[in-house]
């Protein structure tokens, strides 16, 4: 009898998690389906482009976080310290350091730029991890499976982005409205973006691309930058991008039109 690779994972994660002590009960507590409907949306290598100028025309627009965050139900935590996020906004001179020079506008250095996991194609994060409760599939998105973490946090001190976030306490009192039909976490383990594996899995674009064309800006394009012919990789043709941190070797998949 043959056994398919994902289900032998499971199998392999659920007796690692016997041997550290995590109840099983948890580990099989919200298993995500990882069988492709028959419209599942396939891509030789997903790319996100994120057009600065397009976002800046909706001055302190959350839309993308907002949506983001409530489909995946991540918690609104209240200590600062403990805060979980997928996608969020950091100070442009933070973002990008190698762009600012003496002479640039104070207003572009602390305008606020969207950042996400920049699924690399060199990942140091799936380097580092023991168990392979993060990996990078054949289309690139690089993924993250909380029922194998064990919550050593190499992941995080591995990723030059900051993209990882840790539940330092138990993430569902501190959730916004309703939960969702995604799984749920628990404390002690580490989660990230995901490029929305589960909504390509049945033929759906990720929520913040979605919800930013929704309010009318379309500042955030998702594709295939492995066919020549994908709206993304004519954005990338056709302007000037920047990358987060080129210089390190691990090949962001996240592009930014300046």
């Amino acid at each position: 009898m043959t056994m398919r690779r994902r289900s032998f994972l499971r199998i392999a994660g659920l007796g690692l998690a016997g041997a550290c002590g995590v109840p099983v009960a948890r580990a099989l507590s919200g298993a995500v389906r990882t069988e492709p409907a028959p419209t599942a949306l396939a891509g030789k290598r997903w790319a996100m482009v994120v057009d600065e100028r397009k976002c800046l025309t909706k001055e302190g627009c959350r839309a993308c976080i907002q949506a983001c965050h409530r489909g995946h139900n991540v918690p609104a935590m209240r200590d600062p310290r403990h805060e979980v996020k997928w996608i969020w906004k950091e100070r442009f001179d933070d973002v990008f350091p190698d762009q600012v020079t003496p002479y640039l506008a104070a207003e572009v250095k602390e305008r606020a730029t969207m950042v996400l996991c920049n699924h690399c194609d060199n990942p140091p994060c799936v380097r580092v991890c023991p168990t392979q409760a993060t990996w990078k599939r054949p289309d690139g998105i690089v993924m993250m499976d909380e029922h194998r973490c064990i919550g050593c946090r190499y992941c995080i001190t591995g990723c030059p982005y900051g993209a990882r976030s840790f539940n330092f306490e138990d993430p569902r009192p501190s959730l916004v409205g309703e939960p969702t039909d995604y799984p749920g976490r628990s404390k002690g383990v580490v989660e990230k973006c995901t490029f929305c594996s589960e909504r390509l899995a049945v033929g759906k674009r990720p929520l913040c691309v979605e919800a930013c064309e929704a309010i009318g800006c379309g500042a955030l394009a998702f594709g295939d930058v492995g066919d020549p012919g994908s709206a993304v990789r004519a954005l990338l043709r056709d302007h000037t991008v920047a990358r987060r941190k080129p210089q390190l070797g691990t090949s962001p998949h996240v592009f930014y039109i300046l």
